[in-house]
């Protein structure tokens, strides 16, 4: 054989080939086999097993619920009210220092400050954003020991 015959054979193979036999006819015959089989196998002894599972899985999921609820009341039970925020943005916003490298930085606080109070009203319940708004005024709070500080 040569490599003429054997491209030629290969060129063969790429037709459709139609099966001698039906097999869609012996695969239902089996899966009907099947049924009747399982049918047939002591229905009772089935029967409990999947009530069993059925409670099983019912208190499963009831626990799994009451764990969400307590985690997420937990969680919010943690995240810190906005209510102070409120109160110090008011004192803040009229301070500048005398020393022109602590405005600088008073204004970039208070500017931070500002947009993190407008995130917040858009998002109240994210932790990230009270953290951040915290930071903030403790950095406040740092520069005005800083000018005072200096006089």
């Amino acid at each position: 054989m040569n490599e003429f015959e054997w491209r030629r054979q290969m060129r063969d193979l790429r037709q459709p080939l139609t099966p001698q036999r039906d097999l869609w006819a012996s695969i239902d015959a089996a899966l009907e086999d099947a049924e009747r089989t399982q049918a047939s196998a002591n229905p009772a002894l089935r029967e409990p097993r999947l009530a069993h599972r059925r409670r099983w899985l019912v208190a499963a999921s009831v626990a799994a619920s009451l764990l969400l609820a307590g985690g997420i009341g937990w969680r919010v039970l943690q995240i810190p009210t906005a209510t102070p925020v409120a109160g110090n943005t008011k004192a803040s916003g009229n301070w500048k220092p005398s020393d022109p490298r602590l405005a600088g930085a008073a204004i970039e606080l208070d500017a931070a400050q500002m947009e993190l109070q407008l995130a917040i009203q858009q998002a109240p319940d994210s932790p990230s954003l009270q953290r951040l708004l915290g930071r903030t005024e403790q950095q406040q709070t740092q520069l005005r020991q800083l000018a005072n500080q200096a006089g």
